[in-house]
C-alpha cells in the first residue's frame, strides 16, 4: 500500500519500507524524549541518539522535528 504525501505542487508516494522506517524512528525518538524529560539522559545524549537514528532510518517526517527545542 502506498501513502500519498503532498510536497508543494507535486505528490510523492511513501512506500511500505519508508513508512516502516518512519514508524521505527518516531517510536525510538518517543522513548528517547521520555527518557530526556525523566532526567535519564542529557540533551547532548538525546541529540546523539537523534543523529544516529536519522542516519539509520532516513525518516520522511522525522527530519521536520529533528533539532527542535526540547523545552515545554
Amino acid at each position: 500500500m502506498n501513502v500519498t504525501l503532498p510536497t508543494g505542487l507535486e505528490v510523492s508516494t511513501v512506500d511500505k519500507d519508508d513508512f516502516r522506517n518512519e514508524k521505527l524512528y518516531q517510536a525510538t525518538m518517543g522513548i528517547a524524549r521520555k527518557m530526556f524529560f525523566e532526567g535519564l539522559i542529557s540533551e547532548e545524549e538525546y541529540r546523539q541518539i537523534d543523529t544516529i537514528f536519522l542516519a539509520k532510518y532516513h525518516p520522511v517526517f522525522g527530519t521536520l522535528f529533528s533539532g527542535l527545542s526540547l523545552t515545554l
